[in-house]
C-alpha cells in the first residue's frame, strides 16, 4: 500500500518525492522492524552477549556486495540507461563514502578510535539516506546528504541500548533514521533543472518549504500506517502460533 501511495498514488499526486524507494522500503520497513522488535522481545543474554559482530571479514565483504548492489537499485530506479541513472550512480556512490567518512569522524572524537564495524554501517547509512534522493539531487548535494546521515545514524544506532530494544542489524537506526534523513533533504536539495523533471525545487534551489513539508507529510503517514498495522500483526501471531522459536 505504501509503494503505491508514493508512486501513482495520493502522496505522489501531492507532490512527494522518493526515487528509489527511501520512504516506501527504507522507512516503512524501519518502523515495521521496531514495532516487531518491540513486541518480539530481547535475545537471551542480550545485551551482554551477541555484540559486536562475531566476524568482521564477512561484515566488510557482505557492505561491499550491498554497495555493489546499490548502483543497480539507486541507478535502474531511472528505468533508462539515461542521464539521471547516471547522476544516480554517481550521486550513491558520493554519499556512501560521505557517510562512511562522517561516521568514522564521529567515532572518533566520541571514543577515541573509529572502527571498521562504523565505516561499514556509515556506509550502508549513506546508501539508505540517497535512496530516495538519488535522482533529485546534483553537486555538492549527495555529500552533504551523505555526512548528515552518517552523523545522525551513528548517534541514532546508541538509542538502542538506553532505550532496550534489541535490534540485532540496528535496523532502526540506519535504515529507519536514515530513511527519514534522506526523505527529508529532498525538501532542501532537490534539483528539477539539472534533470529537467517536473517536481518541485528544494528550498536551497528557489523553492519555498513545501516540499519539505510533503515529504515530512509522506514520512508521518507510512510510520503511522506500517508501525501500527505491524504491531497489530505481531500481537495477533504472539498470541496465537507465537512469534519466537
Amino acid at each position: 500500500p505504501v509503494f503505491k501511495w508514493v508512486y501513482g498514488g495520493w502522496l505522489g499526486d501531492r507532490g512527494s518525492l522518493d526515487f528509489a524507494g527511501g520512504t516506501a522500503i527504507h522507512v516503512n520497513a524501519g518502523i515495521a522492524a521496531l514495532a516487531a522488535v518491540l513486541v518480539l522481545g530481547k535475545r537471551r543474554g542480550w545485551p551482554e552477549e551477541g555484540h559486536p559482530p562475531h566476524s568482521m571479514p564477512l561484515v566488510m565483504i557482505g557492505t561491499g556486495i550491498l554497495w555493489f548492489g546499490w548502483f543497480g537499485f539507486n541507478a535502474g530506479s531511472a528505468l533508462a540507461a539515461n542521464g539521471q541513472a547516471a547522476q544516480a550512480f554517481m550521486n550513491t556512490f558520493l554519499a556512501a563514502a560521505a557517510a562512511g567518512f562522517a561516521w568514522c569522524v564521529v567515532e572518533r572524537v566520541r571514543d577515541g578510535h573509529f572502527t571498521n564495524l562504523g565505516a561499514a554501517s556509515g556506509i550502508v547509512a549513506g546508501l539508505v539516506a540517497i535512496t530516495p534522493a538519488a535522482g533529485f539531487v546534483s553537486g555538492m548535494s549527495p555529500i552533504i546528504i551523505g555526512a548528515v546521515a552518517g552523523i545522525v545514524c551513528c548517534y541514532a544506532v546508541k538509542l538502542k541500548a538506553k532505550a532496550g530494544y534489541d535490534d540485532a542489524l540496528d535496523v532502526v537506526g540506519v535504515h529507519f533514521v536514515g530513511g527519514i534523513v534522506g526523505s527529508l533533504l529532498i525538501g532542501l536539495f532537490a534539483n528539477p533543472d539539472f534533470f529537467g523533471g517536473e517536481f518541485m525545487e528544494g528550498l536551497f534551489y528557489g523553492g519555498v518549504m513545501q516540499l519539505f513539508g510533503e515529504q515530512a507529510l509522506a514520512l508521518g503517514v507510512t510510520i503511522v500506517y506500517s508501525g501500527v498495522l505491524t504491531t497489530v500483526i505481531m500481537l495477533a501471531l504472539k498470541a496465537t502460533i507465537g512469534v519466537r522459536v
